[in-house]
């Protein structure tokens, strides 16, 4: 059975810190691309940022800088550290794994909400 489970968020003031966490099971995870979305309330889902299956990364221009994406396959588990988090990043975020080679082969997570409010 496919899992990805995301964990880690919560309500952070402006200029905090936040760390996703998504494990996933159920596949062979080293053969995936990893990413995060975000669904703010009343907008469509965008993508923050890519780890591929062969180590490369790809950032949204709103978050480059401040958040890092990052993975470990032994453990089949992706991160997004958030730095410098301001109202805007508040959203709904979601783990997404997108078979190599392929452009719709994937799975979703349930997604976990980070809120940015003082």
């Amino acid at each position: 059975q496919v899992q990805l489970v995301e964990s880690g968020g919560g309500l952070v003031q402006p200029g905090g810190s936040l760390r996703l966490s998504c494990a996933a099971s159920g596949f062979t995870f080293s053969m995936y691309h990893m990413s995060w979305y975000r669904q703010a309330p009343g907008k469509e889902r965008e993508l923050v940022a890519t780890k591929t299956s062969a180590g490369g990364t790809n950032y949204a221009d709103s978050v480059k800088g401040r958040f890092t994406i990052s993975r470990d396959n032994a453990r089949n588990t992706v991160y997004l550290q958030m730095n410098s988090l301001k109202p805007e990043d508040t959203a709904v975020y979601y783990c997404n794994a997108l078979l190599r080679g392929s452009s719709s082969y994937g799975y979703w997570g349930q997604g976990t909400q980070v809120t940015v409010s003082s």
